[in-house]
């Protein structure tokens, strides 16, 4: 089967699980069944069973298909592309280190860091590095299958996270959260974000940096 092809499938394949095991319907019977603990580790090996497979089809079948487009040329482009890595690493620091009302881990509380930016900082993080990429690599069917697959999981997943948040009782103050907050990123949040959670901000910075120095090496330019 061709690389692209089999990217699409493997992104349905692990949308579909995602949001599927986490459905309101199916859920509370696999954690009655399973339990909440074995539940959470089943739930993260299917995602890392489809996931890892994903990664390597790409990189052994990178640029492969038809040639779409390249705007790594356009003047200025990769510095902003820089920059929006480095926003991307910020919500996904901050977001581990404060979970957002919008998974399973928390509840609605006081709007503060990353969530002035999004209220699925995790979600968009990976929507924002699978964004960015395509517009500075040399983009084919594969780049486009693989790297497109991140914003779109990222948009659909968080908004298949509001909607179970809102159908289940006493959704009241996620409602309000949700009022209070954006589910793309919003840029007059970022300010607030830096200043109140500047040590997971600083790891994100940091981290980005880091990844950028060594991506030559690691990835390519």
């Amino acid at each position: 089967m061709d690389a692209t092809i089999w990217l699409v499938v493997l992104w349905l394949a692990f949308a579909a699980t995602h949001m599927g095991m986490s459905s309101p319907r199916i859920r509370p019977r696999l954690v009655g069944a399973l339990g909440e603990l074995a539940f959470s580790g089943v739930y993260s090996l299917i995602a890392l069973a489809i996931f890892v497979p994903l990664v390597r089809i790409y990189f052994a079948h990178k640029h492969e298909g038809a040639f779409l487009w390249y705007l790594g040329g356009v003047p200025g482009l990769r510095y902003a592309v820089y920059v929006g890595m480095a926003l991307a690493f910020v919500l996904l620091v901050g977001g581990l280190a404060r979970p957002s009302p919008s998974s399973f881990r928390a509840g609605p509380g006081e709007v503060r860091g990353v969530q002035r930016v999004t209220r699925h900082p995790v979600f968009m993080a990976a929507g924002l590095y699978g964004f960015l990429h395509l517009l500075v690599a040399s983009v084919s069917t594969t780049e486009l299958a693989f790297f497109g697959g991140f914003p779109l999981f990222a948009v659909v997943g968080s908004l298949h996270q509001d909607a179970r948040k809102l159908a289940a009782p006493g959704s009241e103050a996620y409602r309000r959260f949700c009022a209070e907050t954006s589910l793309l990123p919003d840029p007059r949040g970022i300010v607030g974000a830096l200043r109140e959670v500047p040590v997971p901000a600083a790891i994100g910075i940091v981290a980005a940096a880091t990844l950028r120095f060594f991506h030559p090496t690691l990835f390519g330019p």
